[in-house]
């Protein structure tokens, strides 16, 4: 079971705004992140993810903590669904629209749309999803592109080690950044880094 910490980086910057300390294992009817956000100077707890999804890399289960919110959703057929409420109180918001997913800042959902796209290398596929903006857990809508440009070994004290390249290219501004996952562990992309790593990936 792949447990770590992440380091997440401000896109213009580059400067820290939160430390993920995460775990993440494979099971038989699928596949679970869970994590919890912190400041990365004072440690004090900014939020949490939790994120389940099914064999065929569906979101089955989302659940998100930030700035005195919650959000819950999944996947249903061709919806993504989720709900939005105060954590303190107050009438929860259901929505739904046409999408393969949701997908924030946390690595875990980098990581849930490669399984649910299974590419191969020389493969790519456009997807839209339910973007989830923090702290207020606001979301919008967005298309975007993945390639998988390749795999490489590299090698560790545990064995060789693939890493995948993708690049992920947002098509309403044109952006691409270069993301690089190990099995269910992301290894870099432009503000995220693996800072630690305890057990190795699940390939």
């Amino acid at each position: 079971m792949p447990r770590g910490s992440y380091l997440h980086l401000d896109g213009h910057g580059g400067g820290p705004v939160a430390v993920e300390e995460f775990s993440c294992a494979a099971g038989p009817a699928g596949w679970r992140y869970a994590s919890v956000l912190r400041d990365p100077s004072g440690g004090a707890e900014l939020g949490r993810v939790d994120v389940t999804l099914d064999g065929g890399g569906r979101q089955v289960r989302v659940e998100l903590l930030a700035g005195g919110w919650r959000l819950r959703g999944g996947v249903a057929g061709p919806q993504t669904v989720w709900l939005r409420s105060a954590v303190d109180g107050g009438e929860p918001a259901e929505q739904a629209t046409t999408a393969s997913g949701l997908t924030g800042r946390s690595p875990a959902f980098l990581i849930a749309t490669a399984r649910r796209l299974r590419l191969t290398p020389g493969g790519r596929a456009r997807t839209r999803l339910v973007l989830i903006t923090e702290p207020a857990l606001g979301v919008l809508e967005v298309d975007e592109n993945w390639s998988l440009l390749g795999i490489s070994t590299h090698s560790t004290d545990t064995g060789p080690l693939p890493v995948a390249r993708y690049d992920v290219t947002d098509l309403a501004t044109g952006d691409t950044r270069a993301v690089h996952l190990a099995g269910d562990v992301v290894v870099a992309t432009p503000t995220i880094e693996l800072t630690e790593l305890h057990t190795p990936p699940s390939l």
